[in-house]
């Protein structure tokens, strides 16, 4: 028997979530095919078979996470020559989870079995179409059960093939109710309530989670389980928050020369099948400011009280994915032409929308731009992506009418810029500098290839 567990997929890498499963067990596996799909820092990367054999045992469920070094799978390697390997195929799974569109194939919300070797024992009580060995119950239901105190080994499914329903733990036996604990306000909510129960987030303390916000459940539309990309964006934003000493400066730029620059040069660089946006010059311009403030390229060590300042600059751009906000790096951004990068951009925002990049193309960045293009609204106070200390909210540009020098008004094209920094290394006014540098060489874009070509 051959016990797989967690390769080391990447520098810095502890842990990963497990998406989706290819196999399931019994099933005959051939070496280098396709076991799992496993998340970590925002990419989702595939690990194959180091055997060729039969699965013996899962010991990781979908939205487990495992560290680097747990055992994943056992491989039954003697079973090798008793047949060919079957094709691969998704995990059967437990059914849907509550408010999944995906029908429980796509990655589930966190069970509170994470770390446990072996699936829950099946229900002693009747329960005639679920699998032997298998509690058949949603991870959200898994969590509740274990802070009520239940034992779902005892609990009888009332749904379909023996599934275990919120109201199966409403009835169960055993259960510790949140008063019983001494939690304050439990008493307040009604019995009747108690399948309304909601999802427990995030929490810090045990008594945060058994309580949560109480929703009759003729009110609920669905429920939404926080996982997979969305649970590692949650995490960040949340470490983020809590460790940096976030401020926010605005500045407003004249972007008319960069308007009529950006429409001259996108005559040439379309002809490529590149669409040319104003993010190149941006980025461009955003290096410029970066190389004259060095402190604001830089990474923050809080392990060592350190402020790494970094000798590259490597740009994250945020973009939209379908299960959440990617950002994939430009690498030296600082050494390639406004065409190039604007090729490069295109290609990380397509292939980040189709899933396709690697953890490398997500990883090591000094510092981050988000746009939301037309949409980007008057301001925003972008969230640092820790451990950088700075990160360049780019809103939408808009004609408006202004004062000329000579006291008449005319129109001009106008964009705000929002920096957000961390106060703890980073002073107000060296944010005011950067973002001054920047406007200047957005208000006259042509010091970009006279600088930084």
């Amino acid at each position: 028997m051959f016990e797989f567990r967690l390769p080391d997929i990447g520098e810095g890498v502890a842990e990963g979530e497990v998406v989706q499963w290819f196999v399931k067990e019994g099933d005959a596996v051939r070496e280098d095919q396709t076991l799992v799909s496993v998340l970590t820092d925002k990419a989702n990367v595939e690990i194959p078979s180091p055997k060729t054999g039969r699965i013996a045992k899962l010991h990781a469920e979908v939205g487990q996470k495992v560290k680097v070094g747990g055992l994943l799978v056992s491989i039954d390697t003697d079973a090798a020559g008793g047949g060919g390997a079957a094709s691969p195929s998704p995990r059967a799974p437990d059914g849907p989870t509550e408010g999944s569109p995906h029908g429980g194939v796509a990655p589930a919300a966190r069970s509170p079995t994470s770390g446990s070797s072996a699936p829950a024992p099946a229900p002693s009580s009747p329960a005639p179409t679920s699998p032997p060995g298998r509690v058949l119950a949603s991870p959200y239901l898994r969590r509740l059960a274990q802070e009520k105190g239940i034992d779902l080994a005892t609990v009888r499914g009332t749904g379909p093939a023996g599934r275990i329903t919120e109201a199966d733990l409403a009835t169960a036996p055993g259960a510790r109710s949140a008063a019983s604990e001494g939690i304050p306000g439990a008493a307040a909510v009604p019995q009747s309530e108690s399948a309304a129960t909601p999802v427990a987030g995030p929490a810090t303390s045990r008594s945060t989670a058994a309580i949560g916000p109480v929703v009759p459940a003729s009110e609920v539309r669905e429920r939404i389980p926080i996982r997979g990309i969305r649970r590692v964006i949650s995490e960040h934003m949340s470490e983020s928050t809590h460790r940096a000493a976030h401020f926010t400066y605005v500045e407003e730029v004249d972007a008319s020369e960069l308007v009529r620059l950006r429409d001259r040069m996108a005559k040439h660089v379309e002809k490529q099948g590149v669409r040319l946006s104003y993010l190149p010059f941006i980025l461009k311009a955003v290096v410029a400011g970066l190389k004259a403030h060095p402190k604001l390229n830089a990474t923050m060590d809080d392990a060592h009280e350190e402020l790494i300042l970094r000798s590259v600059y490597h740009i994250g751009i945020a973009a939209a994915a379908p299960e959440g906000l990617i950002v994939p790096v430009v690498r030296d951004a600082d050494r390639k032409s406004v065409a190039q990068l604007a090729r490069e951009i295109q290609d990380l925002a397509e292939r980040g929308r189709a899933g396709k990049l690697g953890r490398g193309e997500l990883t090591g960045g000094t510092f981050t731009i988000t746009s939301l293009g037309a949409l980007g609204g008057l301001l925003a106070t972008p969230i640092l992506n820790y451990p950088e200390v700075g990160i360049l909210g780019v809103h939408k540009i808009q004609r408006r009418p202004v004062y000329k020098p000579d006291g008449s008004i005319g129109p001009a094209d106008l964009m705000n810029l929002s920096v957000s920094l961390d106060h703890r290394v980073i002073d107000g006014i060296e944010g005011a500098q950067f973002l001054a540098t920047v406007k200047a060489y957005l208000e006259d874009p042509h010091q970009l290839f006279a600088e930084l070509a």
